[in-house]
């Protein structure tokens, strides 16, 4: 057997059992967002790492510096918005190239302080090698919660409402150009590109989600959404079905759908790396979360399906007809 046989989660399942060997404070181990453990009665750090390999998540070539410090950062932020906690210190490890312009790795660095200053996170060290061939990244970010408002994937309950906190789709049509070896176009095409290379992490709506008291779980969309909405069903031991008429797309999406002849619907599903939150609610308080995220945000909190008891995929078609979702997102094995 080997590790495409079983794919990144399969593998990551496989390493999951013996890992905790002292679990005195360990409040959530492998397989969520991000690490938990407490610091004091109400109190718990949240500790999230992601690692971005040139050549597999980015082509050096195709982002600019900046682009690609900021986006090393935002991901790691997204996670610690999945989980409402509030985002403090970052640490950066990168094995560098000996060839490597400077004034690049300058630029990666700029990015990163400036995302990091928009959410008062201080950038506290890391560490740096030498790499043979490839530009390698690592960051690690850590934050703080309360131990009662934290948000899980394995909570979600029958009968949850599920929401999205953005518009899903566009960071893969924004891929497209860099696939492709295109520019964009007009100021559609790149704010579809910068939707790819600048994602903006949703902290304030993480901490509002957590701190509403009717948001029972949480993701963020780094996988694709059939593959994270996934993950919490799996985790929470239900199913789910989602309104195709409900997933919120961008009018410049569906118009570079259209154009090229692609499904938006397909690219909301598989596409990944929106890093908008994905949740479920409490029915009976779901409307109320609405009118509250919108008087907050002044935009709105999507309601796209439904938390079922019976543990199936399902999207409920325009016409009215059922069909299975299979999770078509990113795995770095399959």
């Amino acid at each position: 057997m080997n590790l495409k046989d079983i794919g990144e989660f399969g593998f990551i399942k496989r390493i999951t059992p013996d890992s905790v060997n002292n679990p005195v404070n360990v409040m959530r181990a492998i397989g969520d967002d991000a690490a938990v453990f407490a610091i004091g009665k109400n109190e718990c750090v949240v500790l999230t790492t992601d690692l971005l390999v040139e050549r597999v998540h980015f082509i050096k070539e195709a982002v600019t510096g900046y682009q690609l410090g900021y986006k090393s950062l935002a991901v790691n932020l997204s996670d610690i918005a999945a989980m409402g906690a509030i985002p403090q210190h970052a640490f950066v490890s990168i094995g560098i190239p000996k060839e490597t312009s400077i004034e690049y790795l300058d630029e990666i660095y700029r990015g990163m302080k400036d995302l990091a200053k928009q959410y008062n996170v201080n950038i506290l060290g890391g560490d740096t090698t030498s790499s043979i061939v490839d530009l390698i990244i690592n960051v690690v970010v850590t934050g703080v919660a309360k131990k009662k408002s934290l948000l899980y994937r394995n909570t979600a309950k029958e009968g949850d409402v599920i929401f999205c906190t953005g518009l899903l789709g566009d960071s893969k049509a924004g891929l497209d150009f860099i696939l492709k070896s295109e520019q964009p176009k007009n100021v559609q095409e790149k704010r579809l590109f910068e939707a790819h290379c600048l994602p903006r992490p949703h902290i304030e709506e993480g901490l509002f989600l957590a701190n509403s008291g009717v948001v029972h779980s949480c993701i963020d969309i780094s996988d694709g959404l059939s593959s994270d909405l996934m993950h919490i069903a799996e985790e929470s031991n239900v199913g789910f079905i989602l309104q195709e008429d409900a997933i919120p797309v961008s009018p410049d999406l569906l118009h570079y759908c259209k154009e090229h002849g692609y499904s938006a619907i397909e690219y909301a599903l598989a596409g990944g790396e929106d890093y908008v939150l994905v949740c479920t609610a409490d029915a009976k308080k779901a409307t109320k979360l609405e009118n509250d995220f919108y008087k907050t945000f002044k935009r709105t909190l999507y309601r796209i399906g439904t938390i079922t008891k019976e543990k199936k995929y399902l999207m409920k078609r325009n016409d009215g007809t059922f069909s299975d979702i299979k999770p078509k997102g990113w795995d770095h094995f399959a």
